[in-house]
Order: structure tokens, then C-alpha cells, then sequence
């Protein structure tokens, strides 16, 4: 993939034009959610993308599948979509129950171009996609409750970009935003619906389990 940031940028502008940023006509009711996490190994050199799929609403583990990618990007800020998305897009070809509704472990709208990972991966897909960040990467806020549930605004200048959550006491709280074809309020919605007492909802909190085989993954496999 070129490195040349100026095309890069007019990628983003362009795209980020063509996310849908509101509901798509008819109730979303999802038969099966899905999380999708991305990192690296190999000092950076291979993107390993995890994405898992659960039943709604037990928000059982149903598949999972991971896929390493070769990076053809080195990390500049702002432009991670284009170095996680290949690794992305091998991952969803591998999973055999495609999804109603996705979770992505980054940026949605939230991002100065308006395109981050989630953003980006739900416009290639055409899937209703939310962005669930660690990190604010854009924007302000209020400071966020200390109560679980609590939530602030997240705005640049007077536009509203996402939501600010606090999802577990005694926690940093979650950056929500809208990916693709989702409003703002539904993004906020189904995280919260999606929250088991972690600090993340279930979905990307099992694909960072099978991503980096934690022992909750771990038993899952034992039981099957």
C-alpha cells in the first residue's frame, strides 16, 4: 500500500463521506453480534486480527477465527485503518457466521477525518458497525460519572461525534462512536447491552480473549 500521506488523506476524505451515520430502515434486531480486535507481532511486522461471533441475546460464543497479514504500513498517527484493515478483511472471510451487528476495538467517527478503524472496516463490509475505543483519539468532553453508566458527550466544536462511557467503576471509560450504518444513540445503546460487568462489552472483550488466548478463552475451548 502506498505510504503517501496525501493520498492516504483524500482515501479517508472520500470514504469518510460515504459512512452512514444513522439507522438503517427497519428495527435492528440482531440475531448474532460479533467483536473484532486487531494487534501486532513480530515487533510490528504481522497484524493479527481475532473476530468472534455471538448469539443474541445469551451472548454465547458461536466461532472464531484469527488471521495474521503481513503489515504493509508502517504506524503513522491517524491512519491505522489502512495498516489494521487487511488483516481485518482476512478474518471476516474466515468467519463462517457472518453478523448482524459488529463491534470494532477502535475509533468510529471519533477521528479527525471522520474514518477510523471501525468506520472503515464497516463501509468495506456493509455492516452496521460501532467503534468501542480505549482511548480518546478526537475531541472533547465532560468529565465522565464515577457510577457505572454514566456517560458524557463527545463533540468537536459543536458537532457530536460519540459518546464517553463509563462501563465499570474504578475504570477509564470507553469511547463510543458510530462506525457505519448505525446512528450515534444505537451505537450507545447496544454497548451498554452488550456489558457484562467488564469494563468492555462482550463482544471485543472475547475477541481480545481469543486474540491473545487469555484463560477465559481458554476454559471456553476445555468445554467444548
Amino acid at each position: 500500500m502506498s505510504h503517501n500521506l496525501a493520498q492516504l488523506k483524500a482515501l479517508q476524505i472520500q470514504y469518510a463521506a460515504e459512512v452512514i451515520q444513522h439507522d438503517t430502515p427497519g428495527d435492528l434486531s440482531p440475531r448474532f453480534i460479533a467483536g473484532g480486535d486487531v494487534g501486532f507481532e513480530a515487533q510490528g511486522s504481522i497484524a493479527r486480527a481475532a473476530m468472534v461471533v455471538m448469539t443474541w441475546p445469551q451472548l454465547a460464543l458461536v466461532d472464531y477465527q484469527v488471521a495474521r497479514v503481513p503489515v504493509t504500513l508502517p504506524y503513522i498517527p491517524g491512519y491505522l485503518s489502512f495498516r489494521e484493515l487487511p488483516a481485518l478483511e482476512a478474518v471476516w472471510q474466515k468467519i463462517t457466521i457472518k453478523p448482524d451487528l459488529l463491534f470494532i476495538d477502535g475509533q468510529g467517527v471519533a477521528h479527525p477525518r471522520g474514518l477510523g478503524v471501525a468506520s472503515h472496516f464497516g463501509l468495506v463490509a456493509d455492516i452496521p458497525t460501532i467503534g468501542v475505543a480505549k482511548r480518546r483519539l478526537w475531541g472533547e468532553y465532560n468529565e465522565v460519572g464515577a457510577n457505572p453508566g454514566a456517560t458524557s458527550a463527545l463533540h468537536y466544536q459543536d458537532k457530536s461525534i460519540g459518546w464517553v462511557l463509563r462501563s465499570k467503576i474504578r475504570c477509564n471509560p470507553l469511547f463510543i462512536s458510530v462506525g457505519h450504518k448505525i446512528s450515534a444513540a444505537s451505537a450507545l445503546y447496544w454497548t451498554q447491552q452488550c456489558l457484562r460487568g467488564y469494563r468492555l462489552p462482550e463482544p471485543t472483550r472475547w475477541a481480545d480473549a481469543v486474540a491473545s488466548n487469555r484463560p477465559s478463552f481458554q476454559r471456553w475451548l476445555a468445554r467444548q
